[in-house]
């Protein structure tokens, strides 16, 4: 019996190394400053007051990682271009298309529809009417993608030059009041905008019924092995397991909305 006792301490002390190497193991890597990208877009993060969706993520990501990460705030555009080159490592809450699978990967933690805001004024009721009338403009914000459906509705209009690009959201929600562009795309996180008395009274929502685009951790190829990828994915996705993903966006949405953005995951 001593024996047998002494053999199940000595394996148990054993494997007590075993297990610290395994955590470290999948622990992503700091031994080196990691560099993280934010943008002003509505609810997903505010200049103003410093808070946001993702910056409360990045910053539950720099809690559980123990890594030390420069984030900045800067135009979407700049930021696909920074993680193409290698010298970005992260940014948040984007999506995937062919050209960036190229170069970015993602860890998927959320998703949503895209829903066209028109002027009354112009006087449509479906996407075809105002791809019908040469006199209306979209507004788009430049380098951003969207769904199936409102790339092609996107793209068409451009093919017609009837595009206006903005470098930030609340440009564009400044040119449909003041009546130089006719609709822009938005998205759940510009909600709060739509709120406001005078947005109501002088547009409307045209779906584009596509499902819900997934959304996500971006990590550039070129600066993140797969390996270390895979390690941040792993921490995503501990976060969508425990409910913690599930209160940051209950800070900003009501319960049954956060969670109907965390389904429909890949």
């Amino acid at each position: 019996m001593r024996t047998a006792g002494l053999s199940l301490m000595l394996a148990m002390a054993l494997a007590l190394p075993c297990a610290a190497q395994t955590d470290a193991a999948q622990r992503p890597d700091c031994s080196r400053p990691l560099s993280l990208g934010l943008h002003d877009h509505g609810l997903l993060y505010s200049p103003q007051t410093g808070t946001g969706i993702d910056r409360d993520v990045a910053d539950e990501l720099i809690r559980r990682s123990g890594c030390r990460i420069q984030v900045a705030l800067m135009p979407r555009a700049r930021i696909w271009q920074l993680i193409e080159a290698g010298a970005l490592d992260f940014s948040l809450s984007g999506i995937s298309t062919p050209q960036r699978d190229k170069f970015a990967a993602f860890a998927w933690y959320f998703s949503n529809k895209y829903y066209l805001l028109v002027r009354r004024d112009a006087q449509v009721q479906s996407l075809a009417d105002f791809a019908a009338n040469e006199r209306l403009t979209l507004g788009v914000i430049r380098s951003f993608r969207y769904s199936d459906s409102a790339n092609r509705f996107v793209d068409e209009l451009q093919a017609r030059q009837r595009i206006t690009q903005s470098s930030g959201l609340t440009p564009l929600f400044e040119a449909l009041v003041a009546g130089q562009i006719q609709a822009m795309i938005i998205e759940p996180f510009d909600y709060p905008t739509l709120e406001s008395a005078r947005l109501r009274a002088l547009s409307q929502i045209i779906e584009f019924g596509d499902k819900p685009v997934p959304h996500g951790l971006i990590m550039s190829r070129a600066s993140l092995s797969e390996a270390e990828q895979q390690k941040w994915r792993g921490l995503v996705q501990a976060m969508l397991r425990d409910g913690s993903m599930q209160r940051i966006f209950e800070k900003y949405f009501k319960p049954e909305l956060a969670r109907s953005l965390l389904q429909e995951l890949p």
